[in-house]
């Protein structure tokens, strides 16, 4: 079979030639959003992005083309926008198409330059050069947190441990902060924490890297709590190796919060003994499941993770500094639950609202008995399963007019005292909170959970501000704690550039490196005390593959460490000169190199 597929303004336009006569054949694909035929086919099933077009016979040689545009007002921008995993459906028959080119090109390489100060990210606080430096071979210590970075540049290929001595002092200092004094005669921290010891250590690997260590002291403190990168395993499943190798890169850039995205539309991959069809059933996509192949076509593609990879993960990352927080999704975001259990919808419900993803009546009803009964079981025993206090429920995209032609949820909206879409999901959130909240869990959502005439999730949630920074200082003048993700910047899922030939989502804008650090996480100063940190996103409706994530997340996510950690500005060309240092390889391995 030949295919070809090409974008022509806002339309793709895909030509297969037959190499023998098929008989009623149906083209399959999937996109970044909800696709459909203007010519050569005619749409015969949709659920989501995945789509099924319907083609005349086809006969040995001949081509027949076909014209697809996105609904919804989406454009293509680049190569991630083309039809993924395509193929002919014939009877029983299923023939493979050849995919996209999927992932982002090797760029050119950065040149390195040179940068005035320390070749680390992020930058410390302060560097008081004594003039100087010393060759070394590694370093000898007896320290736990230590211990661990060498493990850490064991598994990336580098070496710590030596012969020049290391000694551990405490002091009046701050959590994760640190003081690094460099001598000929041998190196001294000053930390009261593990996480100070640990990032203290991570420098001296950094240095290690670049030949002969300076004289000096270095002094250096975070200034966000709360330092993040989200992954997104529901669209794609990722291999447990490859979460393991991106907190390995978040360690070595200073993040110490793992946002665990597990539970979405598509499927729910955590092995939960309460209710074990929802990942039994969601696992797996593809021809034969209750999913069709969304965002891989004909491939059957998919897995699910052990409670005992969970806590082998919960484990890596603790080594690391690193706190994992679940997210569980609710009340939308959840057609997978809502398939398993149908009776977490009210069957008079015949709303035609639809999700921007295309996915409609995908939000779980809260007048129905068994949404309390599977988000009460599912929080508990996520909450369980994850040490970290804080967890994760969702709360964003709600469609409009969702709950409005539901008799059930009208009724409980006139017994409650709730007028609208946001008020009902404002009431829902609120008791799913006051739930976890009994459970010994604070919790978070997104920053729609601020919504409705109730005031919003209440119980001392943290909110991520996701579509700008506005919904995020509006909440914290609320009174809620904000953690600010604004796709502008932070979204490494978008495409890096406007180069057709690029990869990535558009929707929010082409974020470059310099996006990553040209904005102040804080522009009221009188939030400062609300605003608790900074978090890099990573959806994955477009990832066919583990190796495609790296390209993405770097060198962007640099500009994440450094917003996260730096309290001084940075130009964007200096942190053009540093991400000359940090390569990372299709295995997910990080190597650092000299100036």
């Amino acid at each position: 079979m030949d295919y070809t597929c090409d974008i022509t303004g806002d339309t793709l336009i895909c030509r297969i030639t037959a190499d023998r006569d098929i008989t009623a054949p149906v083209f399959c694909f999937s996109g970044m959003a909800p696709l459909e035929p203007v010519s050569g086919g005619t749409l015969l099933y949709a659920l989501g992005s995945y789509t099924e077009v319907s083609l005349p016979d086809l006969k040995t040689g001949e081509t027949q083309m076909v014209e697809i545009k996105y609904s919804g007002g989406f454009t293509p921008a680049n190569r991630a926008w083309m039809p993924l995993g395509p193929y002919l459906r014939a009877g029983k028959e299923r023939i493979p198409l050849p995919p996209t080119d999927a992932g982002r090109r090797p760029q050119s390489p950065i040149n390195h330059g040179h940068f005035a100060g320390l070749p680390v990210v992020p930058q410390p606080e302060s560097w008081q050069a004594a003039g100087g430096n010393i060759t070394i071979d590694g370093f000898h210590y007896d320290d736990d947190a230590l211990t661990a970075v060498a493990a850490l540049a064991t598994r990336q290929g580098m070496a710590f441990d030596g012969q020049h001595k290391v000694t551990i002092e405490t002091g009046d200092i701050a959590t994760d902060a640190y003081t690094i004094d460099i001598t000929p005669h041998g190196t001294t921290i000053t930390a009261n924490s593990y996480g100070g010891r640990f990032y203290a250590g991570i420098t001296l690997l950094t240095l290690l890297q670049q030949g002969p260590l300076p004289l000096g002291r270095i002094t250096d403190a975070p200034r966000f709590g709360w330092r993040g990168q989200h992954l997104d395993t529901a669209r794609h499943y990722y291999d447990p190796a490859t979460i393991l190798s991106l907190l390995d890169l978040m360690a070595l850039l200073k993040l110490n919060r793992f946002h665990w995205h597990f539970a979405d539309d598509e499927a729910f991959r955590l092995e939960i003994d309460s209710h074990p069809a929802l990942w039994q059933k969601t696992a797996l996509r593809g021809d034969g499941h209750v999913m069709p192949g969304l965002f891989a076509g004909q491939i059957e593609q998919g897995g699910s993770y052990s409670k005992d990879t969970a806590r082998a993960i919960i484990a890596h990352a603790k080594a690391l500094n690193i706190e994992v927080m679940p997210e569980i999704e609710a009340p939308a975001h959840a057609l997978a639950i809502t398939k398993i259990y149908p009776d977490t919808r009210d069957p008079g419900d015949n709303g035609q609202e639809r999700s921007v993803q295309g996915y409609q009546r995908n939000a779980l009803n809260p007048a129905m008995p068994k949404t309390w009964e599977v988000l009460n079981d599912i929080a508990e025993e996520v909450g369980d399963l994850f040490p970290f206090e804080i967890l994760h429920l969702g709360c964003d995209e709600l469609p409009e007019e969702t709950w409005m032609s539901s008799p059930k949820a009208r009724a409980l909206m006139a017994d409650k005292g709730l007028d609208t879409t946001k008020d009902l999901q404002s009431w829902t959130i609120a008791r799913l909170a006051g739930t976890i909240t009994q459970n010994g869990k604070r919790p978070a959502a997104w920053e729609e959970a601020a919504q409705g005439s109730q005031g919003g999730i209440g119980h001392d949630a943290i909110l991520f501000s996701w579509t700008g920074q506005g919904p995020g200082l509006d909440a914290a003048r609320a009174g809620y704690d904000v953690v600010m993700t604004p796709a502008q910047h932070v979204y490494l899922d978008m495409a890096h550039s406007d180069d057709p030939d690029d990869w990535g989502a558009s929707w929010a804008a082409f974020v470059g490196l310099e996006d990553t650090i040209n904005w102040d996480p804080v522009p009221d100063p009188a939030l400062a005390d609300r605003i608790i940190g900074v978090q890099g996103t990573f959806w994955s409706e477009f990832t066919t593959s583990d190796t495609q994530l790296w390209p993405m997340l770097m060198p962007r996510l640099l500009g994440v460490a450094i917003k996260a950690w730096q309290s001084q500005d940075m130009s964007a060309s200096d942190l053009l000169v540093l991400s000359g240092y940090y390569q990372t390889d299709e295995r997910g391995v990080t190597t650092i190199a000299a100036q």
